[in-house]
């Protein structure tokens, strides 16, 4: 099968700039898109089928880069596979996937997951002849099937109408969520065996991620579930089982086997790692990271932000920004890339003081996760960009709503 552009794992720390954008999908200007994968019978499926449902490449005005303005579009990327060993445990897996095939393209940038997604085309690829989504879908097709013969058979879909992005948004909202709330079923200390990812070292060599039933991946797409299925799935793939070992630090999330495997895929950079601390040996952050846990040490407390707030956090910089100071797979004194989903987790900052001990977080995340804020009591102790612009009225804030950190209060609501 031919193509436009050069396939292969060699593109995968590429990086598209500005000034060799030619379009993007998703991303921060992009309030709608999403990725979904579906297994499906065999007779749902025509194998290796493409459809693009909306306007393509060639159809769409290109990012002006005189304006900083236009080339920015929603997308929906559905993966539908049929095949004799699939299950729905296969699901998140193959969405996954997307990311680790997207950047074996040349030209091709794809950066986080699930309704976060952000792909960039560059103008080089263009002129190559990479003016259409159909041959996106033609390669996902050539390498899912190349790459993992336990699809046997597969069928994309790329969207761009933004009306029927909207309409089939909800479901694929819904399916995070269930996947999510399974995961929430079990805990750390009911299993022997936690789960590794290294798909962001292309852009952070130093990077492992460790996946617990109690830690989701900081891209938030990958449960202990997925990791489970993943390592089975695709034995010789970048998630793969780390035997806990003996448990070192039980408050901080410290494990004889994580450290010693920590030590082997950061080529020695690092030998241990705290799961639920962001202090001592924090656990290193990628660059897919959902959100940042950044500490505010004027008021000697935490502040959330996602990468889908474009604002300045109550430090006076953006997400971006922060993001380029925590990210590369770097241990940061007080920043965590995380998964949002960690907010839930009962082992979030366990050693630090927990969900007690956040004090910001942008309103979108606040009306995210307003059900787990209301049963701990802090969802009206918890500023956010409305409430306060800097730090000075963050302290006036916390003392006038008395969050409990402020007040020497650390223990929440069970």
């Amino acid at each position: 099968m031919e193509f436009h552009v050069d396939i292969g794992p060699q593109y995968e720390g590429e990086v598209i700039r500005k000034d060799n954008l030619y379009m993007e999908f998703g991303g921060p200007k992009a309030e709608y898109k999403f990725e979904l994968a579906t297994v499906k019978s065999p007779d749902e499926i025509e194998h290796e089928k493409v459809e693009i449902i909306g306007p393509d490449i060639n159809e769409l005005e290109p990012y002006d880069p005189e304006t900083d303005k236009g080339g920015s579009y929603p997308i929906a990327i559905l993966i539908d596979v049929a095949g004799s060993e699939l299950d729905k445990d296969a699901e998140p897996v193959i969405e996954r996937k997307i990311h680790m095939y997207s950047n074996f393209v040349e030209g091709i940038y794809h950066m986080n997951q699930r309704q976060d997604v952000w792909i960039r085309l560059s103008r080089e690829a263009y002129k190559k002849g990479f003016n259409s989504l159909r041959e996106l879908g033609e390669i996902y097709n050539f390498l899912f099937t190349s790459e993992m013969p336990i699809i046997e058979k597969i069928q994309t879909t790329i969207i761009t109408d933004i009306e029927k992005i909207k309409e089939l948004y909800p479901e694929a909202l819904k399916r995070y969520q269930e996947r999510d709330e399974r995961a929430r079923q079990i805990k750390d200390e009911d299993v022997d065996t936690f789960y590794g990812c290294i798909l962001c070292q292309s852009f952070a060599p130093t990077h492992m991620c460790v996946i617990a039933p109690n830690r989701i991946a900081n891209c938030g797409a990958i449960n202990w579930f997925d990791g489970r299925a993943a390592s089975k799935i695709d034995p010789e793939g970048p998630i793969f089982a780390v035997p806990k070992g003996e448990l070192l630090d039980e408050t901080r999330g410290e494990y004889e086997g994580v450290n010693k495997v920590v030590a082997e895929k950061s080529l020695g950079t690092y030998d241990r790692v705290y799961l639920y601390s962001a202090f001592g040996y924090p656990h290193t952050s990628c660059g897919c990271f959902q959100a940042i846990v950044f500490y505010i040490p004027e008021v000697d407390a935490f502040g959330i932000v996602h990468r889908e707030y474009k604002g300045l956090t109550v430090l006076g910089i953006t997400f971006t920004k922060m993001a380029g100071e925590t990210s590369g797979g770097k241990q940061i004194e007080g920043r965590l890339g995380t998964g949002l989903e960690q907010i839930r987790s009962p082992k979030f900052l366990q050693a630090d003081g927990g969900l007690a001990r956040i004090v910001w977080m942008p309103k979108e995340i606040k009306e995210r996760y307003k059900d787990v804020l209301l049963a701990k009591g802090l969802y009206d102790k918890i500023a956010t960009e409305e409430d306060v612009k800097n730090v000075d009225e963050l302290i006036a804030f916390l003392e006038k709503v008395g969050h409990p950190w402020i007040k020497g209060e650390v223990e929440l609501p069970a």
